[in-house]
């Protein structure tokens, strides 16, 4: 084995050989723990790195086992699973930082770190899967490693929100296993492959095709939250804020949305899915979810509920632009896998130092509180400013990249209303936000005593993650023409898949 064989099983192991370490570690072993953490994501971001540059000049990168005659777990690099990869592998390294302040001093560190490191491990190894036999192995690990992470505080409310979270995920991924395994009784191996699979093979009932279909994308559209699949999603907030920012920014819900790009590029072909008319059913899917979750969060008060229908929203961004026929709609969705990941996860960070630092949870708890902690609050209204698509945050180049796309495939009558329609209701529930937390009074009291008191707003540890992923928001949109940004690295993906 070379390292064109074996940098994605390195990958892999990165995060799975540092966290079965972890499980092993006594609580007061803080120091290894943490050190353990930071050199498997720093070094998973090393490997990434590589694996960019070679992608990037057309390096193959693939490892192949075979199981059984006909049955191989691949894990292989292409555009799309770097894309991925590097966005999980980044946030990792953050949300790592974050979770090492947020957890200090708390019990089942090395339980919540063990099952943390599964969960990424998962989710790499999901995005590096080379055909759907790995990638259903992986998004089934997924829901495992992630239940307990959602239950992680161990009250009524928390077990309650998991279960539910295990429910609807586990039905999903029944779904998506009879969808898989029907599909490659038919068609053979499915090796993923830009331009799809099925169009080339002949014989194949296009009625059977369209039912296996809906099979795979109402699996994978449970992870996607797209509705009316979308139930567990708001309950899982009862999750530790870094374990809801992972839900949210790299792991479950972009697994979904993820898996259904692979599904309709990879395995049917876009041109082939739009011929038995599968995308005209997803994009409605996706237009709904896009609209009923952004009514829905203006009613929520709760401040990472209101974050968790913003999500429900956002995320279909990416559904949407897959089923918009045309490159330039597949650059939108593709860039926003990206940019989505960027802004929320800065969002939820910034919710949980709210609740951490001042005991805040709900919008109506948060007058002045840009007052008292600026950093948190400045990284907040970045992150909520490019929800809505205001220039230059990366959410407006996702957004233009919809809107010129529905143009390009003549989709704009009912594309362009849903997208300013949801920019419109992004506004009206994230601007009060912002108006509550810079122009009004803050309170006498604060929900709960000030927990950190030093010089910084709040824990260091707490403060830089969020800084951090905003300033990444706001580059990903200023400097979007460079060659290896999440657009350039989009156009790449569409080129390639639209080539012929």
């Amino acid at each position: 084995m070379n390292i064109v064989t074996w940098l994605p099983l390195l990958i892999v192991l990165s995060s799975l050989l540092p966290g079965l370490i972890i499980f092993m570690l006594r609580e007061e072993n803080h120091r290894t723990r943490t050190l353990l953490n930071l050199i498997g994501a720093v070094v998973k971001l090393l490997l990434v790195g590589i694996m960019i540059w070679g992608v990037f000049h057309e390096q193959v990168f693939e490892a192949r086992w075979t199981l059984a005659p006909g049955l191989d777990l691949v894990l292989h690099a292409d555009e799309l699973s770097v894309l991925f990869v590097t966005l999980s592998t980044l946030l990792w390294l953050v949300t790592t930082v974050y979770a090492i302040g947020y957890l200090e001093n708390a019990p089942h560190r090395s339980r919540f770190f063990g099952f943390f490191s599964l969960c990424v491990t998962a989710t790499v190894g999901l995005a590096l899967a080379g055909n759907l036999f790995t990638f259903v192995i992986f998004y089934e690990l997924l829901t495992l490693a992630t239940y307990p992470l959602v239950a992680h505080k161990g009250t009524p409310e928390a077990v309650r929100g998991a279960r539910i979270y295990l429910a609807y995920t586990l039905a999903g991924g029944m779904l998506l296993l009879v969808g898989a395994v029907w599909l490659r009784t038919l068609a053979g191996p499915l090796d993923f492959a830009q331009g799809g699979i099925l169009g080339n093979l002949e014989g194949l009932d296009p009625t059977t095709l369209s039912v296996i279909f809906l099979l795979l994308t109402v699996g994978l559209g449970v992870k996607a939250a797209l509705v009316p699949l979308h139930g567990w999603l708001p309950r899982a907030m009862v999750a530790p804020a870094p374990v809801s920012a992972l839900l949210h920014a790299v792991a479950v819900v972009k697994a979904g949305a993820f898996g259904i790009v692979r599904v309709v590029y990879d395995v049917y072909g876009v041109e082939f899915a739009d011929s038995l008319n599968l995308l005209a059913p997803l994009g409605v899917a996706a237009a709904v979810t896009i609209i009923y979750g952004s009514v829905r969060a203006l009613s929520q008060d709760h401040l990472k509920k209101r974050l968790a229908y913003s999500t429900v929203s956002q995320v279909s961004y990416i559904a949407l632009g897959t089923a918009i026929v045309g490159p330039i709609a597949t650059i939108g969705g593709m860039v926003h896998l990206v940019h989505q990941g960027l802004m929320k996860i800065t969002l939820f960070f910034a919710a949980g130092n709210y609740a951490e630092t001042l005991g805040i949870h709900k919008v109506s708890e948060m007058n002045g509180v840009g007052r008292r902690m600026p950093g948190t609050t400045l990284a907040f209204t970045i992150g909520a400013l490019g929800m809505i698509g205001i220039p230059p945050v990366a959410g407006f180049v996702s957004k233009w990249y919809l809107g010129l796309g529905a143009v390009e495939a003549g989709a704009a009558a009912w594309v362009m209303p849903v997208l300013i329609a949801s920019s419109l209701l992004n506004a009206a529930y994230f601007l009060p936000i912002l108006y509550r937390a810079w122009f009004r009074e803050p309170p006498a009291e604060w929900p709960a005593p000030p927990r950190f008191n030093g010089r910084l707003e709040t824990h260091a540890l707490l403060l830089w993650p969020p800084v951090i992923t905003a300033a990444l928001a706001m580059a990903a949109g200023l400097v979007a023409a460079a060659p290896y940004s999440p657009l350039g690295w989009a156009e790449i993906i569409a080129t390639r898949e639209y080539r012929e």
